[in-house]
């Protein structure tokens, strides 16, 4: 396989990447600082929001058949104190980057009559999140997007889903806490722990196998009961 992941120079990412290198899969990483990247053998160094262009033909030239769309923003804030800018940078990397990605791998998959995509999203777009509703927003249009594609892509042998990770034990997960403490958050989870970034990379591996071809338009919540209740 020729899997791709954006956002790959830490966190869930990075331990994509690292878990697919171990299965002996050919890996491609993508993210907007090069030097995380430099571990790697295949990289493209790439900015979601502003030069998107060059990772859809750096996807194109190495024929990816598995895409993994991880890289995301995620900003804390009242809605009224968004600026226009924040919000098209979340939507641009979040949304917009993902679709357009896809648009650029389906014409291998479509030929080869096998692909993978796994879109990594948020409990925030199943549940939603007050302080973040633009990220919200965001994440729960990939769970959208994935049943459409699914359906439209069924009959080439492409599976398209979403998983959604509730808190993660990452530098961003636990820099988003916001008005919280860390301890007042796990009170709130269920499992009373983060998720960790390898239970995320263990998900794909299955996502991505032949033993789960059937399983297609999913939103998989990974998030430690969050998303069950309290």
């Amino acid at each position: 396989m020729n899997i791709l992941i954006t956002g790959a120079s830490r966190g869930i990412g990075k331990a994509i990447a690292d878990n697919m290198l171990n299965l002996g899969h050919n890996v491609f990483v993508s993210a907007r600082n090069e030097e995380p990247l430099k571990q790697y053998r295949n990289y493209c160094i790439c900015d979601l929001s502003k030069n998107i262009e060059i990772l859809g033909d750096y996807i194109e030239k190495n024929k990816i058949d598995v895409l993994i769309n991880n890289a995301g923003e995620y900003i804390y804030s009242s809605i009224e104190a968004m600026e226009i800018s924040q919000i098209e940078q979340l939507l641009k990397t979040n949304l917009e980057a993902p679709l357009y990605l896809i648009s650029r791998a389906v014409p291998y998959m479509k030929e080869k009559k096998w692909g993978r995509i796994v879109n990594i999203g948020s409990i925030s777009g199943v549940m939603g999140e007050a302080g973040a509703s633009i990220y919200s927003a965001s994440k729960a249009g990939l769970i959208g997007a994935a049943k459409s594609l699914a359906l439209e892509l069924a009959e080439f042998g492409i599976t398209v889903n979403t998983i959604n990770p509730g808190w993660v034990d990452t530098d961003m997960g636990n820099s988003s806490v916001g008005m919280f403490s860390k301890e007042e958050i796990i009170s709130c989870i269920p499992q009373r722990r983060f998720v960790s970034p390898g239970e995320i990379a263990g998900m794909i591996k299955y996502l991505i196998s032949e033993e789960a071809k059937g399983v297609t338009g999913q939103s998989i919540n990974l998030c430690a009961g969050l998303s069950v209740g309290y």
